[in-house]
C-alpha cells in the first residue's frame, strides 16, 4: 500500500516557511529582462487598482525618469516626502523609511530595489529598507531588472561588458510572495527606445550603441525567463510536498540514471551527461542499496567508481536503500520530480519465469515518465557474494544451519512422546526463523528445506523413509516448505534492514560527535585529537590531518612513519582536487588525499592511509568521510579567523599604545624643552640683570629640567618594568622616613601648598624597596601638585591595620575626573583628555607596577565633598629583632 502523507521532515520546512512568511508583510516583485519594458507602469496600475478597492495604498519612493506615461500613473495616489541627506557634502533626497514606518500605509510603492542610499542613510542599500518594512507587516510593491540579480551578476556583465555594482540577494527574489514578469519583445523595446519613451531624447543614441543592443537585450530576456521558470519550479516542488502530490508533474525536465553495482553502468553515466547537457536540465544517478545485497567487495568498489564518474560529470548520485527496486526508483522519482528515466537494458539477459523485468515494471508502474532503455554488457563479478558478515562464507553458515536442524530434530523427538506431530512443527518453524535471523537468506532456505526433510523422515509414518502413506501430510510438507521459506526471508530482510539501520545510526551519531567536538574547537591541537579519536574508527584507517604553512607548504601534524606522500598531498591542496589512493589522479600513492575545503579557501589535506589490506568504501561511507572534510574544513577556517581576529587586536592595541605615546611625546615632552630654550635665551642674550633675576632664570630652567626628567624616568622606568619586571632591592626600613625623604625632594612643585603628616607612631619597619617607594610617592605628590590649586593642603596618613601598613595621600582639590577611578591606572590614561597640564598618564601606572610588585595594592577614591585620595598597602612582615646589647649601648653613649 502507498503511503499517501507527505514526508514529514518535507512538510515541516514548508510549515516553518510558512509560519514565518504569516508573521511579514507581503512583497510583490515586478520583474523585467531590463529598463523600459514597463515594470514601474504595471506596479503602479496594480498599485492604483487596490488603491480603487479601498487599500490604503501609499507611493514610498518611484523614479519617472520622465516619462509622461508613468507621472500620469501618480496621480491621485498619495506620495510619501523624501528625506534629505547630507551624503557626500551635498544635500539629496532619499526614501524616508521613518515616515513610511509611521504612516500607517498596508501597502507601500517602493521602486527600484537595488538602488543604492546616499551616505547617512540608515541601511546602505534599498533593499535593506524594504526588509524592515516587510518585518513590520507593511506589504511592499517594488521593481527590479535581471541583470541586478547576485547569482545573475558575472553572466550579465559578460554578455553586456559592464559589472552592474548594484546588486540584490537571491534570497530576497525566492522569499517574495509574488513575482510579476513584464515581458517585452527586444524589437518592440527598441522602438519604445527610439520613441523617446525609456530615455530622454539626449540619452538614447548612446543608449543604443552600449546596452540597448538586439544581442544583449535577447540574452537578457532569456536569463529573465529563466530565472523566473526556476523560481516557479520552486513553488512547484513546495506545493507537491505540502499536498503530498505523488505523481510526477513534468514542469521542468529532469533526468534519473538508474545504475547498478557494476563498472559498466558508467556508460549510462556517460549518455546521461551528453543528454542532460543537450536539454540543459539537471540529472541524477540512482543506485538502490538492498539491505541483503551482501558484503561484496567487488560491488562496492565499482559503485564508489560509479558515484564518483556520476559527481565528476556533474550529477547528484542518491545511494538509496530499499527492498524494492522498482518501487523504490519510481518513489525517488516522484518525490523529485523526474521526467525521464534513463535504464540499462543488458545484453544477453536470462528470462526467468514468474519475475517481470525491471524495465518492464518501470515502464508500467511510471506510465507519467520517459524511459530511455541503453544496452549495457554486465560484467558479472568473480568473486562470490557472502551472505554474512563471517569470512567462512556459505560453507559455515550451511553448516551451522544444518547442526540447528539436527538439534531441532533430537528435541522434536523428545517432545513427541508428549505432543502430537502437528504441534512439533512449531518447533521447526522457530528454527528457521533463528537461523534466518543470524545467518542470512541462504542459510535459512536451506533450514527451510532441511526442516521439512527431517520431519518427513523421522516423524512421519513410514520412518526412517521420505515415502508418505497419507497423502494428506504432502499439503503439510507443502505448507510447512512455504511458511518456513517465507519465514526466512522476512527474518534474513529484518537482519539486512536492522544492519542498515545501524550503519545509519553510527554515521549519523559520528557526524553529530565530530560537528559538535569541532563546534568548541579553539585551537589546531584540538582538531588534530578529534581527527584520531573518531574519523579513524569510523573509517577504519588512519587519518591524518596535514595543515599549511605560512607559505602554502603542507606539514603533518603527527609522526607518520613516511607512509604520507607530501608531494600528492601539496597537489591536493593546490588543486583542491582528491588524490592518491583509489581516485583518477595518482593513484600509484599509499593514501587517499582529501582537500578540506572551506568557504574562502581550502585550509589543509585530510591524509587517509589504510590500515591491513585496502578498504573499500560505500558511497554512504564515502559520503560521510566528505561531510566529515567539510566539517573540519569550516573549523579550521574559523579558527583561522580568530586568530586574525586576535593578531589583529593586538595590532590595533600597539597602535593605540603608540598613538597615545606620540601623542604624549610630541606635547608634553617638548613644553619643558621649549621653556628651558627661552629661559637660556633670555640670559644669554639679556645683559646687565640683576643677580635676584638671573637666579629666578636658573631656578626655573632647573625646575623644568626636573619635570623633564621624570617625565623620561617614569617613560623608560615603566617600559622597563613591562619588559623585564620590576627588580626589587627589598631592605626594612621605617616609613616615616621614606615619606621625609620623598617630601624633601617634592619641595619644589609642592610649594606653596601645604602639605601635613600624620603617622601613627612606632610603626614597625617595612620590608620595600626604598628608593622605588619613594618613587610612588614623589609621583603622588606631583599628581596631587598638579591637579589642586596652590591653596590646597595634602595630607599623608600612615598607620598598620591587621597584617598591612597603609599610607594615605589625600587632597581637598576639585576630586577626581573620572567616575571610575581604576581607569585612572592604566598606561597613557588622564582624567581630563583635553588638558593643558602637563603629563603623559604614565605616573600612576607606574605607582601600580611598583606596589603590585611588592605585593601591596593601591587605589584611588573621592573624598567628601571634594576631594582625592590615594590609599597604598604593603604587607608587614615580620621585622627583625634589635639586640638588646645594642639598645643599651645606645642608651649609655647616645652621641654613639
Amino acid at each position: 500500500m502507498t503511503n499517501e502523507r507527505p514526508d514529514p521532515d518535507d512538510l515541516l520546512e514548508v510549515v516553518k516557511d510558512e509560519t514565518h512568511r504569516a508573521k511579514r508583510g507581503q512583497l510583490k516583485i515586478f520583474f523585467g529582462a531590463c529598463a523600459g519594458v514597463g515594470k514601474t507602469f504595471a506596479m503602479l496600475q496594480a498599485a492604483r487598482h487596490l488603491h480603487a478597492e479601498g487599500v490604503a495604498v501609499g507611493i514610498g519612493v518611484v523614479e519617472t525618469h520622465g516619462r509622461k506615461d508613468t507621472e500620469g500613473m501618480l496621480e491621485g495616489l498619495p506620495v510619501l516626502p523624501r528625506n534629505t541627506v547630507s551624503g557626500n557634502g551635498r544635500p539629496t533626497t532619499e526614501f524616508d523609511l521613518d515616515g513610511a514606518l509611521a504612516s500607517g500605509y498596508k501597502l507601500l510603492v517602493v521602486d527600484e530595489l537595488a538602488h543604492t542610499n546616499a551616505a547617512g542613510s540608515r541601511h546602505s542599500k534599498r533593499w535593506q529598507d524594504v526588509e524592515e518594512l516587510l518585518d513590520a507587516g507593511i506589504d511592499v510593491f517594488t521593481a527590479l531588472n535581471v541583470q541586478h540579480l547576485e547569482s545573475l551578476n558575472d553572466i550579465v556583465g559578460g554578455i553586456i561588458g559592464i559589472r552592474v555594482r548594484e546588486t540584490v540577494p537571491d534570497r530576497i527574489f525566492d522569499s517574495a510572495t509574488d513575482v510579476v514578469l513584464v515581458d517585452l519583445p527586444p524589437d518592440d523595446l527598441l522602438a519604445r527606445l527610439n520613441a523617446g519613451k525609456v530615455y530622454l531624447p539626449v540619452s538614447i543614441e548612446r543608449a543604443r550603441q552600449n546596452f540597448f543592443r538586439r544581442g544583449n537585450l535577447i540574452a537578457l530576456r532569456e536569463l529573465a525567463l529563466r530565472r523566473v521558470a526556476d523560481r516557479v519550479n520552486a513553488d512547484v516542488r513546495t506545493y507537491r510536498v505540502s499536498h503530498a502530490v505523488k505523481t510526477v508533474w513534468p514542469t521542468q525536465d529532469m533526468l534519473m540514471v538508474c545504475v547498478s553495482a557494476d563498472r559498466s553502468q558508467e556508460r549510462l553515466i556517460r549518455e546521461g551527461a551528453r543528454l542532460a547537457q543537450r536539454l540543459q536540465t539537471k540529472w541524477i544517478v540512482v543506485h538502490v542499496d538492498r539491505p541483503y545485497r551482501g558484503d561484496d567487495i567487488k560491488a562496492r568498489e565499482a559503485l564508489q567508481s560509479i558515484a564518483s564518474a556520476a559527481q565528476a560529470a556533474g550529477a547528484e548520485f542518491a545511494n538509496v536503500p530499499g527492498q524494492d527496486v522498482a518501487e523504490t526508483l519510481l518513489n525517488f522519482a516522484r518525490r523529485r520530480n523526474v521526467t525521464k528515466l534513463i535504464v540499462g537494458n543488458p545484453l544477453g539477459w536470462r528470462f526467468i519465469p514468474f519475475r517481470s523485468r525491471l524495465q518492464e515494471r518501470l515502464a508500467r508502474a511510471g506510465p507519467e515518465m520517459g524511459l530511455i532503455l541503453l544496452g549495457v554488457d554486465e560484467v558479472r563479478p568473480t568473486v562470490k557474494r557472502t551472505v554474512t558478515d563471517r569470512p567462512e562464507g556459505y560453507g559455515w553458515a550451511l553448516a551451522v544451519a544444518t547442526l540447528a536442524c539436527g538439534l531441532t530434530t533430537a528435541l522434536a523427538a523428545w517432545l513427541l512422546r508428549v505432543f502430537d506431530p502437528a504441534n512439533v512443527v512449531m518447533l521447526f518453524l522457530m528454527t528457521v526463523v533463528f537461523v534466518a535471523m543470524r545467518l542470512g537468506r541462504v542459510a535459512g532456505a536451506w533450514a527451510a528445506l532441511l526442516s521439512v526433510a527431517c520431519f518427513d523422515f523421522f516423524f512421519i509414518a513410514p520412518t526412517m523413509s521420505f515415502a508418505v502413506t497419507d497423502t494428506q501430510y504432502l499439503f503439510t510438507f507443502a505448507l510447512m516448505l512455504g511458511a518456513a521459506l517465507i519465514i526466512s526471508q522476512l527474518a534474513a530482510r529484518m537482519r539486512s534492514e536492522a544492519r542498515v539501520a545501524r550503519a545509519g545510526e553510527r554515521r549519523a551519531s559520528t557526524l553529530a560527535r565530530v560537528a559538535r567536538d569541532l563546534s568548541s574547537a579553539i585551537k589546531v591541537e584540538q582538531v588534530f585529537s578529534i581527527c584520531r579519536d573518531a574519523i579513524t574508527p569510523l573509517i577504519g584507517a588512519q587519518a591524518i590531518l596535514l595543515i599549511p604553512n605560512e607559505k602554502g607548504q603542507l606539514l603533518a601534524t603527527q609522526d607518520t612513519g613516511g607512509d604520507v606522500d607530501l608531494s600528492v598531498a601539496q597537489w591536493a591542496f593546490d588543486h583542491a582536487q582528491e588524490a592518491g589512493l583509489g581516485t583518477q589522479t595518482l593513484n600509484a600513492a599509499e593514501a587517499l588525499y582529501l582537500p578540506l575545503k572551506a568557504s574562502m579557501a581550502t585550509r589543509g589535506v585530510l591524509a587517509v592511509l589504510p590500515i591491513g589490506e585496502l578498504p573499500a568504501y560505500d558511497p554512504d561511507d564515502r559520503r560521510l568521510l566528505d561531510a566529515c572534510c567539510s566539517t573540519i574544513g569550516l573549523a579550521l577556517e574559523r579558527i583561522h579567523f580568530v586568530e586574525v581576529a586576535q593578531d589583529t587586536l593586538v595590532r590595533m592595541e600597539g597602535e593605540k599604545l603608540r598613538n597615545a605615546l606620540l601623542s604624549a611625546v610630541s606635547h608634553d615632552l617638548k613644553t619643558p624643552l621649549t621653556a628651558i630654550r627661552g629661559l637660556a635665551e633670555t640670559l644669554e642674550r639679556t645683559h646687565g640683570l640683576p643677580d635676584s633675576d638671573r637666579s629666578d632664570l636658573a631656578r626655573s630652567i632647573r625646575q623644568q629640567a626636573d619635570e623633564l626628567k621624570r617625565l623620561v624616568s617614569n617613560l623608560l622606568d615603566l617600559a622597563r618594568m613591562q619588559s623585564q619586571g620590576v627588580r626589587l632591592n627589598r631592605e626594612w626600613h621605617s616609613l616615616s622616613e621614606i615619606v621625609g625623604s620623598a617630601i624633601a625632594q617634592s619641595t619644589t612643585f609642592l610649594k606653596p601648598r601645604t602639605v601635613q603628616t600624620n603617622l601613627t607612631p612606632n610603626l614597625p619597619l617595612v620590608e620595600v624597596d626604598a628608593t622605588l617607594i619613594e618613587r610612588v610617592l614623589i609621583n603622588l605628590f606631583d599628581n596631587a601638585a598638579k591637579y589642586t590649586p596652590t591653596t590646597s593642603t595634602i595630607t599623608i596618613r600612615g598607620g598598620a591595620s591587621g597584617d598591612s601598613m597603609y599610607l594615605v595621600i589625600e587632597d581637598d582639590g576639585p576630586g577626581l575626573p573620572t567616575p571610575t577611578p581604576e581607569a585612572l591606572f592604566e598606561p597613557f590614561a588622564r582624567g581630563q583628555k583635553e588638558s593643558s597640564i602637563a603629563g603623559v598618564g604614565l605616573g600612576l601606572a607606574l605607582c601600580r607596577s611598583i606596589v603590585v610588585a611588592h605585593g601591596g595594592s593601591i587605589r584611588a577614591e573621592a573624598r567628601k565633598p571634594h576631594g582625592a585620595a590615594f590609599e597604598i598597602r604593603l604587607p608587614l612582615g615580620t621585622p627583625p629583632e634589635i639586640e638588646s646589647e645594642t639598645l643599651n649601648d645606645q642608651a649609655t653613649n647616645p652621641d654613639r
